[in-house]
């Protein structure tokens, strides 16, 4: 599948860890590419607006998208909200992703698809059993500490996307996002900033503490597959690595690369195992090329280059 280029994007949520990447990545292609956040920090628009990405300011809390230019070819809404309030959570990542899908179908005539970015923390976890897309969802962050709102606004926000795409009949895909990471950003990170502070790491009782990581390489490379599948009634599809692999495996793994030695703490008060299967995405056409021991690797080498000791020889 050919990359995308020569298109007018909007990605919202460009001031978090996968829509500044993922933004900057379709700017260097050849996209006509504006990036939406808050912007609170003005300084927080530089490095976007050096990469070549035309930010715009948005508040999708009130509903203001005065900034954002009309006749875009695609809409890729990654921002999220991380509230504790449930009040403020679903109007967040629920009511506010309906306003934007309605607002990108008047607003954009040609509009090709919209895509919705959701979570694996959807679903119901089931032991070590890879969740699919029709597999029940549930509250799996409840007792994550800090994210208590975050699984039930997610499946409100993919409820009413659902509902408006088809109503209004906007080619929509909702992307559910495994654990996604890069060379400088990523759960995997922090867990090695931990093991340097000699901290331990909360793992779920229910050990091993799997899921299907995806690189940021991955998440850019799968774009054009995942938009492809955009349809009206939307489409759901888990936008997963195609590797299961624990915070126990990579923990130890970067061990290895680091001389640091992992401690973990088995605890209920965590994310249970959720592995996605990505055979739907495999199915478009799409090959995954980072596999996680060269994604963590690189991860040390770029964020945490003091650490390395040693090249793996796994």
């Amino acid at each position: 599948m050919q990359p995308i280029t020569g298109r007018r994007i909007l990605v919202t949520g460009v001031s978090g860890w996968v829509g500044g990447p993922l933004a900057t990545s379709l700017a260097a292609a050849g996209n006509e590419v504006y990036g939406a956040a808050r912007f609170t920090d003005p300084s927080s628009r530089e490095p976007l607006d050096r990469a070549g990405v035309r930010t715009v300011t948005i508040d999708l809390a009130a509903g203001v998208f005065d900034d954002i230019p009309g006749d875009l070819d695609l809409v890729l809404h990654l921002a999220i909200s991380k509230s504790r309030h449930f009040e403020e959570a679903f109007r967040m990542n629920a009511e506010a992703s309906a306003d934007l899908l309605a607002w990108a179908a008047t607003s954009c005539p040609n509009l090709q698809a919209y895509l919705h970015c959701s979570s694996t923390g959807v679903y119901q976890p089931k032991g070590h059993e890879p969740r699919t897309e029709t597999s029940a969802v549930g509250d799996s962050h409840r007792t994550m500490p800090g994210m208590p709102t975050y699984s039930i606004s997610k499946i409100a926000g993919e409820v009413l996307v659902g509902y408006q795409a088809k109503r209004l009949g906007v080619p929509t895909v909702i992307a559910r996002l495994a654990v996604p990471y890069g060379d400088t950003y990523g759960w995997p990170l922090f867990h090695v900033m931990m093991m340097e502070q000699g901290m331990p790491i909360p793992v779920h009782v229910d050990q091993p503490t799997s899921y299907s990581p995806i690189h940021a390489d991955d998440i850019v490379a799968s774009l054009p597959y995942v938009v492809s599948v955009a349809a009206s009634p939307a489409t759901t599809i888990n936008w997963a690595g195609n590797e299961v692999v624990s915070i126990e495996e990579w923990c130890e793994f970067a061990g290895g690369l680091t001389g640091l030695t992992p401690t973990f703490e088995p605890t209920v008060n965590t994310i249970p195992p959720i592995i996605a299967d990505p055979s739907k995405l495999l199915a478009t056409g799409f090959v995954p090329t980072v596999p996680w021991r060269d994604g963590i690797r690189r991860l040390i080498e770029t964020s945490r280059p003091h650490l390395l000791c040693t090249p793996s020889s796994d």
